[in-house]
C-alpha cells in the first residue's frame, strides 16, 4: 500500500521517511528475489548506442516498453545534485501537509537511492536570491544532506534578478533534482533552469502544489497571505474563483510550454500524491 504524504510528513526523521519510501519503491520495481531489498541495488539507465544489447532488461521492457540497461553501483559515475527552493511560499501547508516537508522527503528519498548506488551527492538551496551550497560531495554526504534538509527553513522571496551559478559547472555526467513550487514574479525560475540544462546534465523539475492551489475549491471569506511578502487581503472565495482558476491554468500551461527544452523534465505534483509513485514515474 502506498504511503500517503499525510502519513509521511508526521515522520520527523528524514532518514526513516526516505528509507520507507525507497523500500516501497524498490519492492515495486524489483519484484524478484534477485532484486529485492537487502542486496546491492542496481540502477537503470536508457540504452545508448554502443551498449551491449545483452545488458537490456527485457523483462522490464515487457512491462514498461523502455530499453533500460542494468548498471551496478560500481559502474555508476553520476553526480546527483539536489536543489531545494527555500523561498517563503514553500511554507504553504494544506490539510497538515507542508510543501517544504513534502519536498524534503522527496529529495531525501532520491538521495537514499543514490547513496545505495554509490553516486556522488550534493545539496544546494535557493534563498534570498542566492544559491547556497549546504553539502558538497565527499564522505558521509548522504548523512550530511539529511541533516541539512532537516534544519532547512524557508523564508523571503526569490526575485527576477537571476544570477549565474558557477557551483554548477561540471566535468562528468550528472542529474539535478529541483524541488519548488515555481511561483515566480517574472520568468526567473525558467531562466535559471534553461541556463543550467546541457547535454551532460539532466534536470528533473518537481513543481509541488496544493490541491486547493490547483482547484481553488474554497467557499466563504478567507484571509489570503503572501508567504513571501507577508501582505494579506480578505476576499470571498466564490467571487475570485473563476479569475484565480483561469490565471492558474494559464500559469501552469506556460510553465509546461517553457520547460519543453532538451534535458529538462517537468513534473507537476499535488501534495496528495504518494512520493514513491512520483519517483517511480521518473525512473
Amino acid at each position: 500500500m502506498a504511503l500517503l504524504s499525510s502519513e509521511l510528513v508526521k515522520i520527523t526523521n528524514l532518514q526513516l521517511a526516505s528509507k520507507l519510501v525507497s523500500e516501497e519503491l524498490m519492492l515495486g520495481i524489483h519484484a524478484s528475489k534477485r532484486y529485492g531489498y537487502g542486496i546491492e541495488f542496481e540502477q537503470y539507465r536508457h540504452y545508448e548506442i554502443g551498449d551491449d544489447p545483452k545488458r537490456i532488461d527485457w523483462k522490464l521492457f515487457a512491462r514498461t516498453q523502455k530499453h533500460l540497461v542494468r548498471e551496478s553501483s560500481t559502474e555508476s559515475n553520476y553526480h546527483i545534485r539536489f536543489v531545494l527552493d527555500l523561498s517563503g511560499s514553500m511554507n504553504y501547508t494544506e490539510e497538515g501537509v507542508s510543501r517544504l516537508q513534502y519536498c524534503k522527503i522527496l529529495l531525501a528519498s532520491i538521495a537514499y537511492m543514490g547513496f545505495r548506488q554509490g553516486d556522488q551527492l550534493s545539496l544546494y538551496v535557493l534563498k534570498d536570491n542566492q544559491v547556497h551550497t549546504l553539502v558538497a560531495t565527499g564522505k558521509q554526504a548522504f548523512q550530511r544532506i539529511l541533516y541539512a534538509l532537516e534544519k532547512a527553513e524557508a523564508s523571503g522571496k526569490w526575485t527576477s534578478d537571476t544570477k549565474s551559478f558557477p557551483v554548477f559547472q561540471q566535468k562528468q555526467k550528472e542529474i539535478l533534482f529541483f524541488a519548488s513550487d515555481l511561483l515566480q514574479l517574472d520568468n526567473e525560475w525558467i531562466q535559471l533552469l534553461k541556463k543550467l540544462a546541457n547535454p551532460r546534465r539532466e534536470i528533473y523539475v518537481f513543481q509541488v502544489l496544493g490541491q486547493h492551489e490547483l482547484d481553488f475549491d474554497l467557499k466563504g471569506f478567507y484571509r489570503f497571505k503572501d508567504l513571501e511578502t507577508g501582505q494579506e487581503v480578505e476576499l470571498q472565495a466564490e467571487q475570485i474563483k473563476a479569475e484565480v482558476k483561469a490565471n492558474a491554468e494559464s500559469f501552469l500551461s506556460q510553465i509546461e510550454s517553457d520547460l519543453k527544452v532538451p534535458f529538462v523534465y517537468w513534473k507537476k505534483i499535488s501534495l496528495k500524491d504518494p512520493i514513491a509513485g512520483i519517483i517511480r514515474e521518473i525512473l
